[in-house]
């Protein structure tokens, strides 16, 4: 007798806020073939609910997730997670926000396990999250933390850009406390491991944004290019890594400039994910570096007002999902 073919563990994607536009776009994934199987974590009455306020048609199934299963067309697998209360579409509640984190280590326990070979994100809400007496500053942090990972980075990948960030997310006034020798280079060294592993760069290029107008006009304009940027690009250039910076921020995204460029390091959220946004927002992927699994999720948040009413595109969800694919499929288990 043959031996039974063993289905590759699947891609496990979270639903998110319940109140915003998580379930609708994740009920748009089972209208859609993908190169493995994925299950949603979710309430199934939730989602079942929300299907009929969308009025999809044909009808979609949602089934069960049970191990070792094939993926069926029109079917969507779920792990059914309860709310803690019930959800009006598009009001949010902080009662349900251990509901939304137990979404998040739901499927980070199954990668770990191995049960699972990826994990991708719906948008959550910071706000609602804080509201109930839980301190949350967003996935990346949170995932960190949970993980027991010695530091992550935020990037985003979109518009044939790659934006990785030196903080992530910290008040404009916090920046230039948090920035650090030490902290800038404990993420360049995780951008070049992954870049390496997870990307399969042998020899990455990356481009690095000075913090301050004009990179601090030597000195003029602020001192952390000098004392904290330069010192850190310098030490890991002697060390091989290709490295160009820190370079003004103004100039840093000129298409000259980009050319043969694999990644930007940014100094701060909004100094370089504008420009990403503006060229691939709604097909943009957030990637957590560092991880010891793969992470995406989309580039956008909740949408209340979107939610239960068929405006939400699942563009960047679908992005995510095939970048969860891909770097499973090149990198499948291991730290870089």
């Amino acid at each position: 007798m043959s031996a039974q073919r063993q289905e590759p563990a699947p891609v496990a994607v979270t639903s998110g806020e319940p109140a915003g536009i998580g379930p609708d776009i994740c009920l748009a994934l089972g209208s859609r073939a993908f190169p493995r199987r994925l299950v949603v974590l979710a309430d199934r009455n939730l989602l079942a609910g929300r299907a009929g306020e969308l009025g999809m048609a044909p009808p979609l199934t949602l089934r069960d997730y049970r191990p070792g299963e094939a993926a069926q067309a029109g079917t969507l697998d779920v792990i059914h997670i309860p709310l803690l209360v019930p959800c009006t579409t598009g009001m949010l509640d902080p009662a349900n926000a251990p509901y939304v984190l137990a979404l998040i280590d739901r499927a980070m326990d199954g990668c770990r396990s191995g049960e699972f070979a990826a994990m991708v994100t719906a948008p959550v809400h910071k706000g609602v999250i804080n509201d109930a007496g839980i301190a949350f500053t967003g996935h990346t942090e949170y995932l960190d933390e949970k993980s027991g990972s010695n530091g992550v980075v935020m990037m985003l990948a979109g518009g044939g850009l790659r934006v990785a960030l030196a903080t992530t997310h910290v008040p404009l006034s916090e920046v230039s406390r948090v920035l650090s020798r030490e902290s800038l280079e404990k993420t360049l060294r995780i951008i070049f491991a992954e870049l390496k592993h997870r990307f399969g760069i042998a020899a990455p290029r990356v481009l690095v944004a000075g913090l301050n107008p004009h990179s601090g006009e030597g000195g003029h304009l602020g001192r952390e290019e000098i004392e904290v940027i330069t010192p850190v690009l310098e030490r890991l250039r002697a060390e091989g890594l290709d490295l160009e910076g820190p370079i003004p921020a103004d100039t840093l995204f000129v298409p000259a400039r980009l050319q043969g460029a694999d990644c930007v390091v940014a100094m701060y959220h909004d100094q370089g994910l504008p420009v990403l946004k503006y060229a691939s927002f709604g097909g943009g992927v957030n990637i957590t570096l560092g991880l010891p699994f793969v992470r995406t999720s989309v580039d956008h948040g909740t949408a209340l007002d979107l939610a239960g009413k068929g405006g939400a595109d699942p563009g960047s969800l679908y992005a995510a999902v095939d970048m969860a694919v891909g770097l499973a499929a090149a990198a499948p288990a291991g730290r870089p």
